[in-house]
């Protein structure tokens, strides 16, 4: 039965290799854990290798333990050096070193030698390294081509070239590499021996990924939730976060209902409740977009965070006085049909009620991540829970506490 698994799991590779790549690391390992070791080896050889790596991590030791004995020396050796480091680092997207050879190798030898390896292997650089395989530096295809065969890679290459440390996380390896694109980077470790070869285009969909699920983990969806994740995963990793929103909204309703009073003495305000709540939330939501942004493009560097936060609140402040203007208007008109007594002094309740709600949403949209973040945590992760109940709480107790004290 195992033959016939692998037989049919060899057939059926590339097709595999795409089901998969839709799932969750763990999803993906339980799908492929009952192949055979060559049809997982080759199935994971088609993924980006960070994911390859995840799902490796998430297979059966039975099956990992298939899985490398089937794949080549090279790629085993390489998945294992790649999970020593730690998740969202570079050493774990790294694939292995080809074309390396040592400095007094000449020109034609490597020519003679690559003419085998590209039959195999897509190469773009050759590597040169010392005997404890520290990288010395690159030779570009173009210098080979031009250069005499019988000079040594030592006099042809380009030396000291730029590499990524493998302990590096991604989002910093992408502030460094925003101005050198190169197809592949060589990947060193503290000691700068070549560990491993990263490719550019590795790198960017590992990212775009990264900040695709951004705005799932702003809302509480877990990062390894995928289109095909079956629906009980689905609700059971969704559904603690919606326990804890029921929590925040209770929060909420109970602000609202300590000026039970005021809201049966002046109805007219629940209809404003929900204006005020929508303009402050989406004003929060908005300063929360620009902080999240620049923590992805590295740009809330030392001293930035303190004139962030003024900005959004003052920009909050100014958001508030327009839209409250208009509101103040609607609430004016509405209070004039309905024959209510103070229909002016409400009107500049609700005016107050959205400056100073705006105001504090902006400042939370800019605080929350910044918080979430010293604290250890991903700053994406629920920020729109802790937003939305910092706004609803703010906005509908201020409009009630102001209606309290200013109209009898």
């Amino acid at each position: 039965m195992a033959a016939v698994n692998q037989a049919i799991g060899e057939e059926l590779i590339p097709d595999l290799a795409d089901d998969i790549k839709s799932h969750s690391a763990a999803a993906a390992a339980a799908k492929l854990e009952h192949y055979g070791g060559a049809a997982i080896a080759s199935a994971l050889s088609r993924l980006a290798p960070g994911f390859a790596q995840d799902v490796l991590a998430a297979l059966p030791a039975e099956s990992r333990e298939r899985a490398f004995g089937a794949a080549s020396a090279e790629l085993a050796r390489q998945w294992q050096k790649n999970a020593a480091y730690p998740a969202d680092t570079i050493g774990r997207m790294m694939e292995p070193v080809v074309a390396a050879y040592p400095p007094e190798q000449t020109v034609g030898e490597t020519i003679d030698q690559l003419r085998e390896l590209v039959k195999t292997t897509f190469i773009t650089y050759v590597y040169v390294l010392d005997p404890q395989e520290r990288l010395l530096g690159l030779v570009t295809m173009r210098d080979l081509l031009f250069s005499d065969h019988e000079a040594m890679l030592r006099n042809v290459m380009f030396r000291d070239p730029f590499a990524l440390q493998a302990a590096v996380p991604l989002m910093d390896a992408m502030k460094l590499v925003l101005d050198r694109h190169y197809p592949v980077y060589p990947v060193v470790d503290a000691d700068k021996r070549l560990v491993g070869l990263l490719r550019g285009q590795s790198m960017f969909e590992a990212q775009a990924i990264e900040i695709s699920l951004q705005a799932g983990s702003m809302v509480g969806l877990e990062k390894e939730e995928r289109v095909a994740t079956h629906w009980w995963r689905s609700m059971k990793l969704r559904h603690p976060w919606l326990q804890f929103n029921l929590l925040t909204a209770f929060l909420a309703a109970a602000v609202v209902g300590l000026f039970q009073d005021t809201l049966d003495r002046l109805v007219i305000l629940a209809l404003f409740l929900p204006v005020l709540a929508g303009q402050s939330g989406n004003t929060g939501c908005q300063a929360l977009a620009v902080t999240l942004r620049g923590m992805t493009l590295g740009e809330l560097k030392r001293g930035v965070a303190r004139p962030l936060v003024a900005k959004e609140t003052w920009v909050g402040c100014l958001n508030g006085a327009g839209v409250g203007l208009m509101a103040a208007l609607g609430m004016y008109i509405t209070a004039v049909g309905q024959h209510q007594e103070r229909p002016l002094m409400l009107a500049f309740v609700v005016f107050a009620a959205m400056v100073l709600s705006c105001i504090a949403s902006g400042l939370s949209g800019a605080l929350v991540p910044l918080t979430l973040k010293r604290l250890g945590f991903d700053p994406a992760t629920a920020s729109s829970i802790f937003l939305t109940t910092a706004t609803d709480c703010v906005s509908m107790g201020t409009l009630l506490l102001l209606a309290t004290i200013l109209v009898r």
